[in-house]
């Protein structure tokens, strides 16, 4: 009788040890979730990485690229542009 409560509680150890334990499968399932949000992060930083090489060499041999960029972002304007300005 004494060896059947001991080995019951012995499982019941083990199987609380590997359930929640050091690298136990609770671990195990929360790695994987970090994983693949790594691994989003990853493919979302190369996409960015590949836009900005693409706009590097746009900006490095496409001058018209250049000016658009200089209109629109910078606010630039070239000689004999007519500029309206709105008071608001």
């Amino acid at each position: 009788m004494k060896v059947g409560r001991y080995l019951a509680g012995f499982v019941l150890v083990m199987g609380f040890l590997i359930a929640f334990g050091n690298r136990g499968l609770v671990d195990n399932y929360m790695m994987h979730e970090r994983l693949a949000a790594l691994k989003k992060a990853n493919q979302d930083i190369a996409r960015e990485n590949k836009d900005l090489r693409k706009t590097i060499v746009l900006l490095r041999s496409k001058l018209p690229y250049v000016e658009m960029v200089a209109r629109n972002e910078l606010g630039m304007v070239k000689k004999g542009d007519l500029v309206y300005r709105f008071s608001q």
